[in-house]
C-alpha cells in the first residue's frame, strides 16, 4: 500500500478552544504518523499563498482575517491513503453537515471556524506542505 503525506492545520478557533491535543490524538488513533509539527501565527502573505485559489470570492477576505487572527498548529501526517483518511477524521467542511465522531462534527458549527484545514488531494498536500515546511523539517521514521 502506498504511503502518502498530507497537510493539516488547526485553525485559530481550535487553538483558542484548547483542542490541539484532541485533534492530534484523533489522527494518531486513526493510525497516521505525525512527521512534522509547528505552531505559528500566519502572516497575510502566507495565508494568501495557501488560499490563492479563492481570491475574488466573497468569503476570501473574512477567511484571511480569521486565519491570521491567532496562532495555528501546522502538521504533516503520513500513512496509507493519508489524504482520504484525514478527510474522514476531519469531516465535512460544512460543520453542521459533518458526522458526529468527526472533528468538525463534534467541535464546530461554522464553515469558516471549523477547527481544522485539511488538504483535499495529494497535489494540494504537496503544494501546501511546501508553503510551511522545508524538507529537513519532515521526519522520516
Amino acid at each position: 500500500m502506498d504511503i502518502e503525506r498530507t497537510f493539516v492545520y488547526i485553525k485559530p478557533d481550535g487553538v483558542r478552544r484548547k483542542l490541539i491535543g484532541e485533534v492530534i490524538s484523533r489522527f494518531e488513533k486513526k493510525g497516521l504518523n505525525l512527521v512534522a509539527l509547528k505552531m505559528i501565527k500566519l502572516t497575510r502573505e502566507k495565508a494568501e499563498e495557501l488560499y490563492k485559489e479563492h481570491v475574488g470570492r466573497d468569503f476570501y477576505e473574512p477567511l484571511i482575517k480569521f486565519i491570521t487572527s491567532g496562532p495555528v498548529v501546522m502538521m504533516v501526517l503520513e500513512g496509507p491513503r493519508a489524504v482520504e483518511a484525514v478527510r474522514q477524521v476531519v469531516g465535512s467542511t460544512d460543520a453542521v453537515k459533518a458526522f458526529p465522531g468527526s472533528i468538525r462534527g463534534d467541535f464546530a458549527l461554522s464553515v469558516r471556524e471549523n477547527v481544522v484545514h485539511a488538504s483535499d488531494s495529494v497535489e494540494s498536500a504537496e503544494r501546501e506542505m511546501k508553503i510551511f515546511f522545508n524538507d529537513d523539517e519532515i521526519i522520516q521514521y
